[in-house]
């Protein structure tokens, strides 16, 4: 196989969660710059339709539609809608995600909020696995990516609930490897680190990059294509023997602070 085909997703049909803005974004543009016909899912419709747009423009295909992932008849219309408007389905990107940042005071939330974030984080993932495995399976093609996070392995103080939650959605790519094996699909994660997106941006600081940089043996935070190309990775031939593995995207060090 040449080196291009290794990374052709030519006639392959991707979903990606989350796809209006950040990591997500990110995902759709360059798994479409591959090849794929991309539906871009997100909670607004219109970011959704901007991350469309965009592809469009440069040269790739892609259609936008809404999903709230917390409920299930959205989850379940996603994937209609995939099959009917482009006839199959082999790459599930699970980004669509919320929590994080440190603000979670275990004496401040309830068990609504726990619920919450393993319904997004966990529960939501899990379902959209279990509703595109037959259609991969019946392609022949099937490789679903999850976003997870640093925070799934790292100790900070404000992170119970979204980091044991990522830390679940690790544990279950691992074991649902063993199951969707046989059908022909890969299961991995991509665990991005301190990556500059919209929502890093609400606690980032001068202080607190410092600190991170200073547990970074490459100096720099991670950008959105820092994370895309991983996905991309699993998403395309070339991890074809690749499935129940978490990367780490870090710049090959943990952005906890001191």
């Amino acid at each position: 196989m040449k080196t291009e085909e290794l990374f052709d997703l030519t006639g392959k049909v991707a979903v990606v969660t989350g796809g209006g803005d950040g990591i997500g974004k990110g995902c759709c543009h360059i798994l479409a710059a591959a090849g794929a016909a991309v539906v871009v899912s997100d909670l607004s419709v219109d970011k959704a339709q901007a991350t469309v747009d965009e592809i469009v423009k440069a040269g790739g295909k892609a259609t936008a539609i809404a999903c709230n992932v917390l409920k299930e008849e959205d989850l379940s219309a996603l994937i209609d809608f995939t099959v009917k408007t482009y006839g199959t389905l082999n790459i599930l990107v699970n980004n669509a995600g919320m929590g994080g940042g440190g603000r979670e005071n275990p004496y401040n939330i309830d068990r609504s909020y726990v619920e919450r974030i393993y319904a997004i984080n966990v529960f939501a993932p899990w379902e959209l696995c279990k509703l595109a495995a037959p259609y991969m399976q019946k392609s022949g093609y099937g490789s679903i990516i999850n976003i997870t996070s640093m925070s799934s392995i790292n100790n900070d103080p404000g992170m119970a609930i979204y980091g044991s939650s990522k830390a679940a959605l690790n544990h279950l790519a691992s074991n649902l490897a063993y199951d969707y094996g046989p059908m022909g699909i890969r299961i991995n994660n991509v665990g991005p680190g301190a990556t500059r997106t919209h929502a890093l941006s609400t606690v980032l600081t001068p202080e607190i990059e410092a600190k991170m940089l200073a547990h970074t043996p490459i100096h720099r935070l991670g950008e959105v294509s820092d994370i895309a190309g991983a996905v991309l990775y699993f998403a395309a031939p070339i991890s074809a023997w690749v499935s129940g593995q978490v990367l780490m995207v870090n710049g090959g060090g943990v952005q906890t602070l001191d």
